[in-house]
C-alpha cells in the first residue's frame, strides 16, 4: 500500500552511456536506437569524463522525474526498471532531500546515505550492500563525481538487462546491444565461441551475448569503474548483491506449508499490480499465468488497484491454451482479450523478431502479435515466466543423464575447436565464462546441481526473461515477473526436490498444491508443461519451417564448423541466417525492413 499522498511513478525505459573520451553524439544516436523502449522522450547528460543516455517510457508523472537524475553532491543516475519497496525507502530516509516522488531516485538517496556513514571511499562490496535493500528489477548507472567513479548494476535474477563493451579508450554500456552501435568504432561481430555453447545447451551461457567482446553484467552484481591516469576507463572492482542460492528443506508439508508458499506468490502479484495505469496479464492457459489470474482479485484488493484483464493469443479457436485460457477467466470474471493469429502474421514478424530478439529464437513468434496487441489497452503486464526454473518444470529435468549426453553430442557433431575446449573442461574464466567447465555431463548428476547451475549461468536471465524484456519493450511494454518476486523465490529455493519433481508424480508438485488451493479448475492445476510456442501455435510454426526448409538447409552449408548441431536444429538455422543478416550485416544500425526471405537471401548470397 502507497504512502498517505504520495503517487506512485515509474519509468521504464532504455539507459545508454559512455564512459572515458565521451561523445554525446554517440550517445544521443544510442537513445535513438533504444527509442522502442522509452517512446516519450530521451535526455543526455555530459561532463568531461562521462555522458549518459536515457530514453524514457512515462507511466505517470508526464511532466516530472525526468532522467538523469541528479543528487545533491554531483551524482548522476539513469535507470531502467521499478524498485517495488521505494516507499518503504522513502520513509526510512527522511532527512534526504527528496526532488521527486518517483521510485529511482531512492537508489540517489541509498548511495548518499552509504557515503555519509563511511570516511572513505565506498568498497564494492559496501556498494552492494546498499543496494541488497533494493526490492525489485533494475538495471542503473550511477557517476559519483566526487568519487570519480561509475557504478554499474543490474538486480538479482537480471530481470532488466545491461551489457557493455569497450572501443578504445571508452566504456561503452546500454540496455540492448543494438545500442552499442551507435559508436562507429563498434564493429559487430559473431562470437563463435559463443556460438558453440548456445548451440549445445539451448541458451546463451554466461556473460555471452553471440555478438564479439558484448558482455552481459552479470545479475545480482555491481561494477566500479574509473578511469586510469591515460584516461583509459577500467574495471576497479566488482561485489555480489544477491546470490540465488538452492538450500532444499528436509520437510515440506502440502496441508501446512502450501499455503505459506501461494502467500508468498499472492504478495509478489499484488507487489507488481501498484501503478496508476492499467495492468494487464499475460495468459495461455497453462499453469503458471493461470495462477496469476487466479490471484488477481486477491492481489488487486490487497494492492487497492483495479482488477487487471487478461490477453491470450493462439493459431485457433480449438487450440488448448485457447480454450484453457478461457475457461480460467470465466471461473474468476476476469475481462479477456482474445486476438486469433493471422496466417501470414509470422512471416511478416520473423525481421523483428531477430532484430529485438538479438538471439536465435524464432518458435516464439507469438510474442510479438500478443504484447503489440496488450501495449494497445495497457502499459504494464504480469507473466508467468520464472515457475518452471524455480519448481523444475521443464521435461528435460526428468532425465538429466540423456540431457546431458544430448548436450555432448552435439559439441561432438561440431568441428569448430571451441567444441573441443569446452570438452576438454578449459574455457579461460573471466567476464564471458563463469567456469571452465561447461560440458554436458558435468552438472547434471542432481537435480539440485542443475537447478543450481542454470539459476547461475544463464537459462532464466540469458533466455526466458531476456525473451520477455526484449519483445515486450519492443512495443513498449513493461512486463513484470511476480514468480520472481523475493518472497516467492526464497520460499521456492528451500523447496525439497521431491517436492519440485516427484519420481513418479507430476512436476511442479508443491506449486500444483498450492495453487489447488485457489479456484482453478483442477484440469487447469494439473495441465502438464508445454513449449510456450509449440503450445500456442503449432500448425502456424510447423508450416513456417516447411516453408523455409531450402533457406534452413542452406544455412546449414554456410556454417560448416556448426552444421552438425545445425542439422537437428532447422529453427536455429534460419535464426542464426537471420541474426546474421540483422545484425552484422551492414553493421545493423537499423531496423530491418525487407521480409525474411530477402534478408536470408542476402546472407546467402
Amino acid at each position: 500500500m502507497l504512502e498517505e499522498g504520495l503517487t506512485l511513478r515509474q519509468f521504464m525505459c532504455g539507459i545508454g552511456g559512455m564512459f572515458g573520451e565521451p561523445d554525446p553524439a554517440v550517445v544521443q544516436r544510442m537513445n535513438t536506437l533504444l527509442h522502442h523502449r522509452g517512446p516519450d522522450g530521451n535526455a543526455v547528460w555530459s561532463d568531461e569524463h562521462i555522458s549518459l543516455g536515457h530514453t524514457r517510457l512515462a507511466i505517470v508523472d508526464l511532466s516530472g522525474s525526468n532522467q538523469p537524475l541528479k543528487g545533491s553532491n554531483g551524482e548522476v543516475l539513469i535507470a531502467n526498471g521499478e524498485i517495488y519497496n521505494y516507499s518503504e525507502i522513502r520513509s526510512k530516509n527522511p532527512a534526504y532531500a527528496w526532488r521527486t516522488q518517483g521510485d529511482s531516485e531512492v537508489i540517489l538517496a541509498l548511495h548518499k546515505s552509504a557515503q555519509s556513514r563511511s570516511s572513505a571511499p565506498l568498497t564494492a562490496l559496501q556498494h552492494a550492500k546498499w543496494i541488497s535493500q533494493l526490492n525489485g528489477m533494475y538495471a542503473f548507472a550511477l557517476w559519483d563525481a566526487q568519487a570519480q567513479e561509475l557504478l554499474l548494476a543490474r538486480d538479482p535474477m537480471g530481470i532488466k538487462p545491461l551489457v557493455r563493451t569497450s572501443v578504445g579508450d571508452s566504456l561503452l554500456f546500454a540496455s540492448e546491444s543494438k545500442a552499442l552501435r551507435a559508436h562507429e568504432g563498434h564493429i559487430p561481430q559473431l562470437d563463435e565461441q559463443a556460438l558453440v555453447a548456445r548451440l549445445a545447451w539451448e541458451y546463451p551461457l554466461d556473460g555471452t551475448t553471440l555478438l564479439k567482446d558484448v558482455v552481459q553484467i552479470r545479475p545480482g552484481t555491481v561494477e566500479v569503474w574509473k578511469i586510469d591516469s591515460n584516461g583509459k576507463a577500467y574495471l576497479f572492482d566488482r561485489a555480489t548483491v544477491e546470490k540465488q542460492t538452492i538450500q532444499p528443506s528436509r520437510d515440506w508439508n502440502p496441508k501446512s506449508d502450501a499455503k505459506h508458499l501461494l502467500e508468498t506468490f499472492v504478495e509478489g502479484v499484488s507487489e507488481r499490480l501498484m501503478s496508476d495505469v492499467p495492468v494487464g496479464i499475460v495468459l495461455s492457459g497453462g499453469l503458471d499465468s493461470s495462477l496469476v489470474a487466479a490471484v488477481a482479485h486477491e492481489a488487486a484488493e490487497r494492492a487497492q488497484q483495479p482488477v487487471p484483464a487478461c490477453w491470450t493469443v493462439a493459431e485457433s479457436e480449438d487450440n488448448p491454451d485457447w480454450i484453457a485460457a478461457e475457461e480460467v477467466t470465466s471461473s474468476f470474471d476476469l475481462v479477456h482479450h482474445q486476438h486469433i493469429l493471422e496466417s501470414d502474421s509470422f512471416d511478416s514478424t520473423l525481421p523483428d523478431l531477430s532484430w529485438h530478439g538479438e538471439d536465435l529464437d524464432v518458435t516464439v513468434l507469438f510474442f510479438q502479435p500478443l504484447f503489440q496487441k496488450m501495449s494497445q489497452h495497457v502499459t504494464v503486464g504480469l507473466c508467468g515466466q520464472g515457475a518452471d526454473e524455480l519448481h523444475a518444470g521443464y521435461p528435460r529435468y526428468r532425465d538429466l543423464k540423456q540431457h546431458g549426453e544430448t548436450i555432448n553430442s552435439r559439441l561432438a557433431s561440431m568441428s569448430h575447436p571451441f567444441a573441443r575446449q569446452i570438452e576438454n573442461k578449459k574455457l579461460p574464466v573471466n567476464d564471458f565464462w563463469y567456469l571452465e567447465n561447461h560440458s554436458g555431463d558435468s552438472h547434471t548428476s542432481s537435480l539440485e546441481q542443475f537447478l543450481q547451475f542454470e539459476l547461475d549461468h544463464g537459462q532464466l536471465s540469458n533466455f526466458q526473461l531476456r525473451l520477455v524484456d526484449r519483445h515486450s519493450m519492443a512495443h513498449s511494454l513493461e512486463v513484470r515477473v511476480p514468480f520472481l518476486s523475493s518472497s516467492h523465490r526464497q520460499a521456492s529455493h528451500r523447496l525439497p526436490m521431491h517436492w519440485r519433481l516427484p519420481p513418479h508424480g507430476e512436476e511442479k508438485a508443491a506449486l500444483r498444491a498450492a495453487s489447488s488451493l485457489t479456484a482453478l479448475p483442477n484440469h487447469i492445476v494439473r495441465r502438464p508443461k508445454l513449449p510456450a510456442g509449440r503450445a500456442t501455435s503449432p500448425r502456424l510454426i510447423d508450416r513456417l519451417l516447411a516453408e523455409f526448409k531450402p533457406q534452413a538447409d542452406a544455412l546449414v552449408e554456410r556454417y560448416p564448423h556448426f552444421s552438425g548441431a545445425l542439422k537437428t536444429q532447422p529453427e536455429i538455422a534460419l535464426g542464426l541466417g537471420l541474426f546474421e543478416a540483422v545484425h552484422i550485416l551492414d553493421r545493423g544500425c537499423k531496423k530491418p525492413s525487407s521480409s525474411a526471405f530477402d534478408l536470408l537471401n542476402e546472407v546467402m548470397e
